[in-house]
């Protein structure tokens, strides 16, 4: 990473955010607002902002917990990742943008080199 490899870092950020997104908690479907009125409601929560019905103030009123994601879990989202490169890549190949899948080669590398660096590599997916 020292040496600025542009292509290997935007690879390890994408398989960052793709792990990150899988914490994620699934929103639940909202129900239909309440009507809005201006007639002040006495039985509102005193955190509630004024200016926007429904909302919350206060600081980390609105987060969520995030699902833990094992150890396991992360290594195959990465996996993932370098295999789907992988395949783009053969696509572009046979496309004839020999430029576009020497990039995706080099990004599936970049992440499956982390995860050798780690231990974690599976074989067969190079």
């Amino acid at each position: 990473m020292r040496t600025r490899d542009t292509v290997a870092v935007s690879a390890l950020r994408s398989a960052l955010a793709a792990i990150a997104n899988a914490e994620a908690v699934p929103v639940p479907e909202a129900s239909a607002p309440p009507a809005v009125s201006s007639a002040p409601r006495p039985s509102a929560p005193a955190a509630a902002n004024q200016y926007i019905a429904g909302s919350a103030a206060g600081l980390a009123a609105t987060e969520a917990g995030r699902r833990e994601v094992t150890e396991e879990e992360a290594v195959a989202i990465a996996e993932t990742e370098a295999a789907e490169r992988l395949a783009a890549a053969r696509q572009y190949q046979t496309a004839g943008h020999a430029d576009r899948a020497n990039r995706l080669l080099r990004e599936a590398q970049a992440i499956r080199s982390a995860l050798e660096n780690t231990g974690h590599a599976e074989s067969g997916l190079m």
